[in-house]
């Protein structure tokens, strides 16, 4: 009984409709696995090149220097580095063209900043809904086959003059393995999804900060060819 009731047996044995949801599960769980170990290097990498522009954006290195370096390592640039680079672009352009307005200036360096953010949280946020998808509807596509799979064995108990428990479980059994695989690729997908929501927030709200502050630094700039900050702020032109 027991090896008749094994796993391999049961998926072996169950009806077409059945196996064809265990086999849409079972790569869906693959392709989820995938997705969250992808984001898990994504977000870790994220951080850490997030970091260690920070360290040198205080560290009293000037924009000029520090913009040069992002425009040659743009490639391999960071989120906040990406967004600290289209700043400085657009800030640029606008004095190129002899703008003098500072609201103007720092209007421009803002916007463009911001469309900056959200193109790096879009990128940052992909593969999230395939995960809240497989979370959400995997338990359902495996209830159905479930419920087809009760349906076939109740169907073919229907010829027997005598049913014993016997007859009955190996067709239950075979039929709540597609449940299974169900909530075997659901419930990964969800507690992942919940933890990365959760580091985008936190990478959104640093950058958003970041984008405030480089603000602030940029208006104290306006109209001074040098500045002089104290200690730990960047640099002017």
């Amino acid at each position: 009984m027991n090896q008749d009731l094994s796993i391999f047996q049961l998926v072996l044995h169950a009806s077409f409709v059945v196996q064809i949801v265990m086999l849409l599960l079972l790569v869906v769980s693959i392709g989820s696995w995938a997705a969250i170990f992808r984001k898990l290097g994504a977000i870790k990498r994220m951080k850490s090149l997030n970091e260690a522009f920070e360290r040198d954006f205080w560290s009293g290195t000037s924009l000029n220097d520090l913009y040069a370096s992002a425009a040659q390592n743009a490639r391999t640039a960071g989120p906040m580095e990406r967004i600290f680079a289209s700043g400085m672009r657009e800030y640029q352009k606008l004095r190129e063209r002899r703008i003098q307005d500072p609201a103007t200036l720092l209007d421009g360096a803002r916007r463009a900043m911001r469309a900056s953010f959200q193109r790096e949280m879009d990128v940052a946020e992909s593969n999230l809904s395939f995960l809240a998808s497989v979370g959400s509807v995997s338990p359902y596509v495996g209830l159905f086959g479930t419920v087809w799979g009760i349906m076939h064995a109740f169907t073919g108990l229907a010829s027997l003059q005598q049913v014993t428990l016997a007859t009955v479980a190996p067709g239950i059994a075979e039929a709540l393995v597609a449940t299974a695989l169900g909530l075997f690729a659901a419930i990964p997908a969800v507690v992942a999804y919940n933890r990365f929501a959760r580091e985008i927030d936190r990478l959104a709200n640093r950058q958003e900060t970041f984008i405030e502050e480089f603000s602030n630094i940029l208006q104290r700039n306006l109209g001074v060819h040098h500045y002089q900050p104290q200690s730990g702020t960047p640099t002017g032109y």
